[in-house]
């Protein structure tokens, strides 16, 4: 069969299989990988959940109450053990889904977007594991202090209104309430933190990238800031608890970085710059008589 013969679509069909048939591959080594480290963290969940509770119970203690938490059906301990296997082996495997993802996408990639992208990468899983640090060790046990609190505030104020007793009343002259935490719903609240501030984290990485990509520049961002601040207040509400406090430290955590962020794409703009500036691109006198 003569070369003329050879139909173009089958000569494309088969690069496109190979890509594809890596693809398979990679992601099978990619779930095994999860698979392995989900596995390897079930044996390690009870130690991993002590930890993520570990505010409440500091907190129950200072209380002088029982620090454990309960489960109300039998298969809420095991599911909420298997939960926590499952994200705590998808953070041990992801340098290796990582790795799969960055080896069949490198090959299509120019030298200079290789450079561009790595950093990123490496970047983004460090600054969600300070921002889960930081809801763990600051946001999550002021939270918790206020709603575990919150039982004590308002029966102290009724009684206080209706002449009936005392701010510090006499826990046996009548019923009164005491927190026993569901381990399920104790850990809802408490992942509900990591992943909000881990993904807030991520803003320095999102709008370094959109500013390499000409969407978005550092004096629009500077334009932007009087919405931003009412758009980091709006969040600072709605992902924590109505404690002043907590939502303070929320504000002042995402707006700084909202500031490193207009810096960061200002450096963005001044390499791209001055890259098109070696080219040929810009006129340095013509810029000088414009301004």
């Amino acid at each position: 069969m003569s070369d003329e013969n050879i139909d173009p679509m089958d000569e494309s069909a088969a690069p496109l299989i190979e890509h594809l048939a890596e693809l398979r591959t990679r992601l099978i080594r990619a779930f095994i990988a999860f698979v392995i480290g989900m596995l390897i963290c079930f044996f390690f969940a009870e130690p991993i959940l002590n930890f993520l509770v570990e505010p409440i119970a500091e907190i129950l203690r200072e209380r002088g109450q029982d620090p454990r938490l309960i489960f109300t059906a039998p298969q809420e301990k095991f599911f909420v053990l298997f939960r926590i296997s499952v994200l705590a082996g998808l953070m041990l495997s992801f340098p290796v889904i990582a790795n799969e993802l960055w080896r069949f996408v490198a090959p299509g990639l120019y030298k200079n977007e290789k450079n561009a992208f790595l950093p990123f990468i490496i970047t983004s899983p460090l600054l969600f594991l300070l921002g889960a640090s930081f809801a763990h060790y600051v946001v999550t046990p002021l939270a918790m202090n206020f709603f575990i609190g919150f039982s004590d505030f308002i029966p102290s104020i009724t009684d206080i209104v209706a002449g009936t007793g005392s701010i510090d009343p006499d826990p046996n002259a009548k019923i009164s309430t005491v927190f026993l935490g569901s381990v399920r719903e104790s850990l809802d609240i408490t992942l509900k933190f990591i992943f909000a501030f881990g993904i807030c984290f991520q803003l320095p990485v999102l709008m370094t990238l959109l500013g390499m990509a000409g969407l978005v520049s550092s004096q629009g961002m500077k334009d932007m800031r009087k919405y931003a601040v009412v758009g980091i207040l709006v969040l600072a509400a709605v992902i924590t608890p109505p404690d002043v406090i907590t939502q303070v430290i929320l504000f002042v955590v995402v707006y700084a970085l909202y500031e490193i962020s207009i810096h960061l794409v200002g450096m963005v703009e001044k390499k791209r710059d001055k890259k098109l500036r070696e080219d040929g691109y810009f006129d340095d006198d013509v810029e000088d008589d414009e301004g």
